[in-house]
């Protein structure tokens, strides 16, 4: 039964206030041992009227710390009330958005996509150590050359071995030819185990990964692996902007999804959001967090509750319908401009469900690109240019650059 329903602002303040009340209130109640309290009140102003009517900068006021993964069953107590919200967020996002079966997923608001992302590369080390005897010389992450830069910094940090499929430079399709020159060299050195990253929209050029390219071929060469869904960019987009999506839940290869919600919700940074099948998050316990009520199961620790609710409050006033509206009107832009383009013979990429346009580099000069905020794969040897259609990126705002482009 969906969860998500559009509540209007009434309704919305009621929820956050009440599961504030639900919280541990610093002001008056004997809370001794807890290493936190409100924001310092010398600074914050805490009794300001307008407060009333602003539930997220209540929440925001009242500081509470959303440590350790609340679908599990167990956490900090003094602040039950807004691990509510942030455990509707979680289902809201694996069942309503990603087509997840009901309760089969534990998650939680990260401090980012990267984060996210580390956290799934980081849980399936542990499970290929534990139940496979695995060792890091035999786990390798797999992903494209397109793939979000956090990926490496998951290898670094993890002591993993990273391989880069290559991609079709016009096209930014996986090339089923090197993917399997890596596998079959890879099994020739010893590699046993695979953490897959599959991209939905990748954060440069929107593209969108065939996973079954990976699940044919990986079986093919008799790999153990998991799938990981960096939906950092696409997870709020893509589900609504395309019919087929073989990157959600429904697909049961795919155990793990990353979603970013300071991106296309507009919600404050710091609202990344991990989810993962139940059975699977376990694998990153740490013990040793044991005056942590129900223990950590992230990387990060504490966080804060006032990141769910902001996450929270955005969905709920779009409710479905109103989420899938916008992303219809950025879908409209995005074809809008591809048009401009294509009236003038200017190269470039999209994927046919983004809202992502990547211009090459040689169709426009440096100055047109610096004074309209196009942003370069690389800073040093740009090849391409990109365009993301947001809700400030209007066709009034496309116009003057479309009208530049005709000049030059």
């Amino acid at each position: 039964m969906p969860v998500w329903k559009k509540l209007n602002h009434e309704e919305i303040k009621k929820v956050v206030f009440e599961a504030l009340e639900e919280n541990v209130n610093y002001h008056n109640e004997n809370v001794l041992g807890v290493p936190a309290s409100h924001l310092d009140n010398k600074v914050f102003y805490q009794d300001a009227p307008f407060l009333k009517e602003a539930p997220f900068l209540s929440t925001l006021i009242h500081n509470p710390n959303h440590i350790g993964c609340h679908t599990l069953g167990k956490s900090e107590s003094f602040f039950s009330g807004t691990q509510k919200i942030e455990k509707e967020v979680i289902k809201i996002c694996a069942e309503d958005i990603l087509n997840g079966g009901s309760d089969e997923y534990d998650g939680y608001v990260a401090s980012g996509g990267t984060e996210a992302n580390m956290q799934a590369i980081w849980i399936y080390r542990n499970y290929f150590i534990k139940e496979h005897g695995a060792t890091l010389n035999e786990i390798s992450i797999l992903c494209s050359e397109d793939s979000h830069y956090s990926m490496s910094k998951a290898a670094n940090i993890l002591g993993l071995d990273i391989t880069y499929v290559k991609v079709d430079a016009k096209q930014r399709t996986i090339d089923p030819s090197s993917l399997k020159e890596i596998l079959a060299t890879n099994k020739e050195a010893g590699k046993k185990y695979y953490i897959v990253i599959a991209n939905m929209m990748t954060t440069m050029f929107g593209s969108v990964d065939d996973v079954q390219l990976y699940i044919d071929l990986l079986e093919h060469y008799n790999y153990i692996y998991k799938i990981h869904v960096d939906g950092a960019y696409g997870g709020f987009f893509y589900p609504f902007s395309t019919k087929e999506n073989a990157l959600d839940f429904s697909n049961p290869k795919i155990t793990s999804v990353t979603l970013d919600a300071h991106k296309m919700v507009q919600a404050p940074y710091g609202t990344g959001i991990f989810l993962i099948k139940k059975g699977f998050i376990e694998y990153a316990n740490t013990k040793e967090a044991s005056y942590v009520e129900g223990e950590d199961y992230t990387m990060i620790g504490s966080r804060s509750g006032a990141n769910a609710v902001a996450i929270w409050m955005i969905l709920m006033t779009y409710g479905p319908y109103g989420w899938e509206e916008k992303i219809l009107i950025l879908l409209n832009r995005t074809r809008w401009l591809c048009e401009q383009l294509e009236k003038m013979n200017i190269e470039h990429y999209r994927h046919k469900d983004s809202n992502i346009v990547t211009i090459r580099a040689k169709s426009l000069n440096t100055t047109i690109a610096e004074n309209y905020g196009l942003v370069p794969d690389n800073h040093q040897q740009p090849k391409w240019y990109k365009i993301v259609v947001m809700e400030h990126v209007t066709i009034e705002k496309l116009k003057p650059l479309i009208e530049v482009l005709k000049s030059a």
